[in-house]
């Protein structure tokens, strides 16, 4: 009885199957390594000219606070080519720290604003709200989030942009 060994054939078979598999594993590294850099892109959204940004939340004293927004809308190719309607969405929340963080809810607005084709003049639109006091550490964190679309003269409205996110600002208790 003879035994054959079958070693190098295996192991030839076994490199030129990892070929494919090396190759998908290189390009699929450099996918996923190609993602947070695009995840962490400074750059505002822009929508037809437009761009929508979330102010630092203000505190007004007392449980008033101001999530102001920045919209601006302008036509950079000079074209001035008619009015932009611009539809954003707002989010708001208290910050929660801790093992399990949910932050609380604290209110949704929508604004819509209409921007003529010479108005490019950026525009701060106030959504106040009263945070409630929902700690008992002395102080609150609030920050809110906005998402936009615009539609161009009576045409079709863009895709929602991304979620944008404030700064947390801490409110002192007792004001």
């Amino acid at each position: 009885m003879s035994i054959t060994p079958t070693i190098g054939i295996r192991s030839t078979r076994a490199r030129i199957a990892l070929v494919p598999l090396l190759s998908l594993g290189l390009l699929g590294g450099s996918v996923a390594f190609a993602g947070p850099a695009q995840a962490h892109d400074d750059r505002r959204d822009d929508r037809h000219g437009c761009t929508v940004k979330p102010l630092d939340p203000k505190d007004l004293h007392g449980k008033w606070v101001d999530f102001g927004i920045k919209v601006k809308c302008d036509d950079k190719d000079g074209k001035k080519d008619g009015k932009r309607t611009v539809h954003i969405r707002q989010l708001r929340y208290e910050d929660e720290k801790g093992p399990r963080r949910t932050d609380d809810f604290l209110g949704r607005s929508h604004f819509i604003e209409e921007f003529k084709k010479d108005d490019n003049k950026a525009r701060i639109l106030h959504s106040v709200d009263k945070v409630r006091n929902l700690d008992k550490r002395g102080t609150e964190e609030v920050y809110h989030v906005v998402s936009f679309r615009v539609q161009k003269g009576n045409g079709e409205w863009s895709d929602w942009s991304k979620w944008e996110m404030s700064e947390v600002v801490e409110l002192k208790k007792g004001h």
